[in-house]
């Protein structure tokens, strides 16, 4: 039998229970993997709580890396493969799993597994904010919201790479030191600073041309106040609750600005593009040029306790379950 952690109703992290699963064998197009290390992201909390609709019971997570142990037909990867992936059907937090062999990822030997499920879904949204959403160019300074997050962390570190400025929120000054080491140039402590005033302090009074914006609820009006004249909010989170609705002529008001709301799903669905910005990142980080730091580890059947301290704002950067 493998292990598996599940969730029978929507809750606090406590309605997540550690089970027996059956894992079964590989249909067509299929392959089974067993898990090395799995990936922890604030997205999980989401279907946990309600907030993305599951089909229950269900399993969690959607990021995972390891080796192929049984394959279907017609799939073009080989028993003992390494791969990663992420953006899966939900169940990433087991030991073992079947999964459709078009989700995943081959993964270089010259990154580990818990890197590897440290970074997929961090290392490829950072991958498509910055070479996807908008045009940027050397010298551009944009405003990254959770500076010292695990997208934050590589998102800051691949912007030094093009020559973009990145300044950063954090919440507090231990937080604030990791993002400036991790390539931050300027670094808000929202708790204490005036967000707004301070990006127009810094920007010579013009603001940014894109605010890249995870947190959602709390910070929607001052990502639109940092911009400058026709930018650009792009809202890929909502960790303090949903965006609030858009009003249009809000926008017109404040300088003609747009936003959006992508989905990593919708840049990585077609296989060509995926593998162009996973091949780019994976050569960044097996350079050293990208570095994936795992500050929390916890053991898989130890989910309730890592849900937690991600809700809580103690996790710094990436966090990645030994399996």
């Amino acid at each position: 039998m493998a292990n598996a952690i599940r969730f029978h109703e929507i809750g606090t992290p406590s309605v997540m229970q550690w089970e027996d699963v059956e894992v079964g064998e590989p249909g067509a197009g299929e392959v089974r993997i067993r898990h090395e290390a799995v990936g922890l992201n604030f997205a999980d909390t989401y279907f946990r709580s309600g907030l993305y609709p599951a089909q229950l019971p269900a399993g969690m997570g959607v990021e995972g890396a390891g080796v192929i142990e049984a394959v279907g037909s017609g799939v073009d990867f080989s028993v003992g493969d390494r791969v990663t992936y992420t953006g899966s059907p939900l169940g990433a937090y087991s030991t073992e799993r079947i999964m459709p062999a078009s989700d995943l990822i081959a993964l270089p030997d010259g990154i580990a597994f818990d890197t590897a499920a440290a970074m997929t879904m961090r290392g490829l949204t950072a991958a498509y904010l910055l070479r996807r959403i908008y045009p940027l160019k050397a010298g551009d300074t944009v405003l990254l919201h959770a500076a010292a997050g695990g997208v934050g962390l590589i998102f800051t570190q691949w912007a030094k790479l093009l020559g973009v400025k990145v300044i950063g929120t954090v919440s507090t000054d231990e937080k604030a030191a990791v993002a400036r080491a991790h390539g931050c140039d300027e670094v808000i402590i929202y708790t204490r600073e005036d967000v707004v005033a301070r990006v127009r302090e810094i920007t010579g009074g013009v603001g940014v041309p894109v605010v890249y914006d995870s947190i959602g609820q709390s910070t929607f009006d001052i990502s639109l106040d940092s911009l400058a004249r026709r930018g650009l909010l792009v809202c890929f989170g909502t960790a303090s609750g949903p965006t609030p609705p858009i009003n249009a002529m809000q926008l017109a008001v404040k300088g003609s600005l747009f936003v959006t709301r992508p989905a990593l799903a919708d840049y990585i669905a077609d296989p060509a593009e995926r593998a162009e910005l996973a091949g780019e990142l994976f050569s960044h980080v097996e350079a050293g040029r990208i570095k994936i730091e795992i500050n929390q580890r916890y053991a898989l059947e130890d989910a309730v306790r890592a849900h937690h301290d991600m809700e809580s704002g103690r996790s710094i950067g990436s966090s990645v379950f030994s399996v």
